[in-house]
């Protein structure tokens, strides 16, 4: 039996795992301290231990990785996507350790991975490229004769990068110094190579790649594109196949292109060519992301195809011999455990309540009670949806998320079911700055309605009540008042809830009562979900969700006086902007977090002096640590 250890964590390791176990193949997990009771661990065969939490320590520790593929005799090695998947040293270590790389070669991966290179390699195979500045030369200076020559706006991206990682749109010559700064702190932490290169920007472009597959022998097979315009800072947040600003015409254009770079560079397994169109329907490279996309479902179920098997196959030598042709529209939607309200921060916590909408295909890392920490990138799930045409599908997709309920950290979830729901959306008008010029997408729901609030409270009831020990006949009484029913006050959010009953509950007129299902509620007979975890109460109701807070808060008199600037989230500090004794203004810059694969800023909270700054460049912070304590004018 042929073994394949899959280096990666994850919704995508147990993508992996799922074909992998339907060919017949052992499977092998490697995982860090922080996944060890991660689903992807369990459902392997085999897991093996890489090394402490941080990716630097874990997955992307070349030798770990390779130690566990000898140690479990491995025959395949599959990178999954991001960490390792597209580095041409791990490649070559997995070689030279006598395992077979599911992917392309490594010859092939530091040309690609280069985008100076790759994009070298397409203008010879005679596919349009953006114009720009790829030299060697790095000085700011030559830059910004570059960006000159082309003409504002343009973008920046790390030479040794990709997915969006680093980008800097600068829209005018005097934003390019500390465009040019960012970039370069970004590709450096990100790639360990601070390269750049600089291309037009072009005005509302639609991101558009096509899904290759490469055998050994020299065919070389293009199954149709993808739409990938909906973003957000450069990173994908919704994808579709087939593209609707595509026609018959540019579809073939572009997978002949696709196939003349993939064969002109020897090109092995699955990739992706990457391109970007413009209003007028001319298409240019973008990148060849030489590894599995994340997007890659929507494109097995219009092709009724299995990509990964494909991958597998490929690597083992065999010939690939595809009889697929298209049916059908699909849509995949992102979700990912960060507050859209309060600027994307990332969100960590404790899935208390989980449940998938049916008619939806669900590749996801998380399970009820899954922890999600602050290590890795925020992904949570893909929801994806396959209907006859695009707009049975978006319809799906919208009741898909829903229908759909996950609990215990914040997500994205009605953020994206307001994109599907936009008027650009169903008109197939998306384009890659859609989002940023529409902040309502990421406003909250609002204030919650009562019947969100008597869930919350009848959920809070219910645990207190199921926690009391019934062995002790003091507390076995809480709650019990004489002559009258029970009686309870709850606290959300620091307003009070009178709540009476031990179940159904009165609560505000409302009565509540459980369904059959845990988490299931019925308000006045309309259902809804609401769970407690720990001090805050999950609630969600017609669709949106809530989150209460049922402890009851200091409040500090003296909160003008002075302040501490806090970490927003677990992270290293990339650069700090402020000094001691330095007068700001409120959302003055006064360092950079990064933390989840995202760079936070952390401002001033109003006017007044740094009275000491607390941290430096390099630091890794907790949650809530100070950063700086500030004194207000």
């Amino acid at each position: 039996m042929m073994t394949v250890l899959v280096a990666n964590r994850g919704e995508i390791a147990r993508r992996i795992f799922r074909t992998a176990r339907q060919m017949g193949l052992h499977t092998v997990a490697v995982y860090s301290d922080a996944d060890a009771e991660a689903p992807f661990v369990g459902e392997a065969d085999t897991a093996i231990r890489i090394g402490p939490a941080p990716a630097r320590d874990s997955y992307l520790n070349v030798a770990s990785i390779v130690a566990a593929a000898r140690e479990s005799r491995a025959t395949l090695l599959h990178p999954g996507y991001g960490f390792l998947s597209e580095q041409a040293p791990f490649a070559e270590a997995v070689a030279a350790a006598g395992v077979t790389f599911v992917g392309p070669s490594p010859a092939v991966l530091r040309r690609l991975g280069d985008k100076p290179e790759a994009k070298a390699a397409a203008e010879a195979a005679g596919v349009p490229v953006v114009p720009g500045y790829r030299g060697a030369d790095q000085r700011d200076h030559a830059f910004a004769r570059s960006a000159d020559a082309v003409g504002y706006p343009v973008l920046l991206k790390p030479a040794a990068g990709g997915g969006g990682i680093g980008m800097q749109l600068v829209s005018r010559e005097t934003d390019l110094p500390g465009a040019l700064a960012r970039a370069r702190r970004t590709a450096r932490g990100a790639f360990g190579d601070e390269r750049l290169i600089l291309e037009r920007a072009i005005e509302r472009p639609r991101h558009v790649e096509v899904q290759l597959l490469a055998d050994r022998y020299g065919t070389v097979r293009a199954l149709g594109e993808r739409d990938c315009s909906a973003q957000r800072r450069h990173q994908k947040v919704l994808e579709e196949s087939p593209s609707p600003a595509v026609d018959a015409t540019l579809r073939m254009r572009m997978s002949e292109a696709a196939i003349a770079l993939a064969t002109a560079v020897g090109y092995v397994g699955a990739g992706t060519c990457e391109f970007i169109v413009d209003e007028q329907g001319a298409f240019f490279f973008l990148e060849v992301n030489a590894r599995l996309q994340v997007e890659h479902p929507v494109t097995e179920m219009v092709w009724n195809v299995d990509l990964v098997e494909q991958q597998l196959r490929i690597a083992m030598g065999e010939r690939l011999s595809l009889q697929a042709t298209p049916h059908g529209h699909a849509i995949e939607a992102r979700l990912y455990a960060e507050d859209p309200s309060t600027g994307f921060l990332p969100s960590t916590g404790r899935i208390s309540h989980l449940e998938w909408a049916g008619g939806a295909r669900i590749d996801s890392g998380i399970e009820e009670g899954s922890v999600v920490g602050a290590d890795y990138d925020p992904l949570l799930a893909k929801v994806i949806v396959h209907a006859a045409d695009r707009g049975k599908a978006i319809e799906a997709l919208g009741a898909a998320l829903r229908g759909s309920a996950v609990l215990g950290v914040r997500t994205n979830e009605r953020f994206l079911r307001g994109l599907v729901a936009s008027e650009a959306m169903r008109e197939g008008r998306v384009d890659t700055g859609l989002v940023e010029r529409t902040p309502a997408l990421s406003l909250g729901p609002g204030d919650a309605p009562a019947e969100a609030r008597a869930l919350a409270a009848a959920a809070f009831a219910a645990s207190t009540t199921l926690a009391v020990d019934p062995r002790d006949p003091w507390r076995a009484l809480a709650g019990w008042r004489a002559a009258g029913p029970a009686t309870m006050t709850v606290v959300l959010d620091d307003e009070s809830l009178r709540v009476t009953g031990a179940g159904p509950y009165g609560i505000e007129g409302r009565t509540v009562t459980r369904d059959e299902r845990a988490g299931h509620w019925l308000v006045d007979g309309e259902p809804g979900i609401a769970v407690r975890d720990g001090r805050e109460a999950w609630v969600k109701w017609r669709g949106e969700t809530y989150v209460f807070d049922t402890s009851v808060r200091e409040r500090s008199i003296d909160a003008l006086a002075g302040a501490e600037i806090t970490a927003p989230m677990p992270g290293i500090v990339l650069a700090v902007h402020a000094r001691a004794g330095q007068r700001v203004t409120r959302g003055d810059l006064v360092c950079v977090v990064e933390a989840m694969k995202m760079e936070l800023r952390v401002e001033a909270p109003g006017d007044g002096t740094i009275a000491k700054v607390l941290c430096a460049q390099g630091d890794q912070v907790r949650r809530g640590q100070r950063l700086a304590e500030f004194v207000a004018a």
